[in-house]
């Protein structure tokens, strides 16, 4: 057997081992240093996130309280444009339907809880088109308000107008009153060459004047109509008055007596109406004959003419008692 081939008494020699617990050590150490790291520098990245998201949060806040205030702005100056006068309530309520729809949207926006900035720069759109609304409403207002006070300028311009239309009117209506008046007194016609005879009427039919009371049938009165260049042609109506010596005034039914208004001395009793037919600017001769049923007395008959309410004329007879062979 070959020596070689069997262990030797003496084992070799061996190198001695290395301590590698440094290293891995290290390696942990260096390890955990990085884990720790990472941790404080997630950690930071974290709170910086959240520092920003807290920024934004709170920019988002303060937007939305600055929307919430010009919407409530805005309110104020809708809400303060009724209530004053007619015109605005009309007009404000006319447009009630865009105004609503306005503002459902925008209080849907900012009374999200977690309203984006997308949501509250629409917010915002829809805040400035309700504060063009209202500035339009403004100028409409002011221009009806324009037109309103030209009206009134114009209204007020017309009154004085017609008052002084009026004022001049009185006057002319009282000067064509004056001057009526003036034409209708110088129409009243004048009665010249009075005459009055006291008739007898014979069996036969003959007339004959007389001055006995006795034998004194009626009347016979008889006056000219001068020229009046005023009067008009045509029927004019003349009151005879007849006053017995007695002083009363003869009043019988055959005779159409009757009650007419003087111009001066009120209601007056008329013996006869006579109607005559006139042409202007002519002489007239009037004729006619009063016969009463009650016998004539002694005395003086005194005879008046009236036309449009004046006395035009006037004469008297007197009748004598009848002698013995009378």
């Amino acid at each position: 057997m070959n020596p070689s081939n069997y262990p030797s008494a003496t084992p070799p020699s061996q190198e001695p081992q290395k301590d590698n617990r440094g290293l891995i050590y290290g390696i942990l150490i260096a390890a955990l240093l990085g884990t720790w790291g990472y941790i404080i520098y997630d950690k930071s990245r974290t709170k910086e996130v959240i520092e920003q998201k807290d920024l934004q949060y709170a920019v988002l806040d303060s937007s939305k309280s600055t929307i919430q205030k010009e919407y409530e702005d805005a309110l104020l100056r809708l809400d303060g444009m009724t209530g004053t006068n007619a015109t605005l309530d009309s007009l404000v309520k006319s447009k009630d339907a865009e105004v609503s729809g306005l503002k459902s949207k925008i209080r849907s926006l900012v009374s999200k809880q977690n309203a984006s900035a997308a949501d509250l720069k629409e917010a915002r759109q829809l805040i400035g088109q309700l504060n063009g609304k209202i500035d339009g409403y403004l100028e409409e207002i002011e221009r009806l308000q324009g037109i309103n006070q030209q009206l009134t300028q114009d209204k007020d311009a017309l009154t004085t107008e017609k008052g002084r239309l009026v004022e001049d009117l009185t006057t002319t209506q009282s000067a064509k009153k004056v001057a009526e008046e003036k034409v209708d007194i110088g129409s009243t016609l004048h009665a010249s060459n009075f005459k009055i005879a006291a008739v007898d009427v014979k069996g036969s039919g003959k007339e004959k004047n007389t001055s006995t009371a006795k034998k004194a049938d009626k009347f016979r009165i008889s006056f000219d109509l001068d020229e009046n260049m005023i009067a008009p042609s045509g029927t004019k109506d003349l009151y005879i008055i007849v006053v017995d010596p007695a002083g009363n005034i003869i009043r019988e039914q055959g005779l159409r007596s009757g009650t007419f208004a003087t111009r001066r001395d009120g209601d007056k009793e008329f013996t006869n109406k006579v109607a005559v037919s006139y042409v202007e600017g002519e002489r007239k001769n009037v004729s006619f004959d009063l016969q009463q049923t009650e016998k004539y007395i002694a005395g003086n008959y005194k005879v008046a003419v009236y036309h449009n309410g004046f006395k035009i004329g006037e004469n008297k007879v007197e009748l004598k008692k009848g002698g013995l062979f009378n």
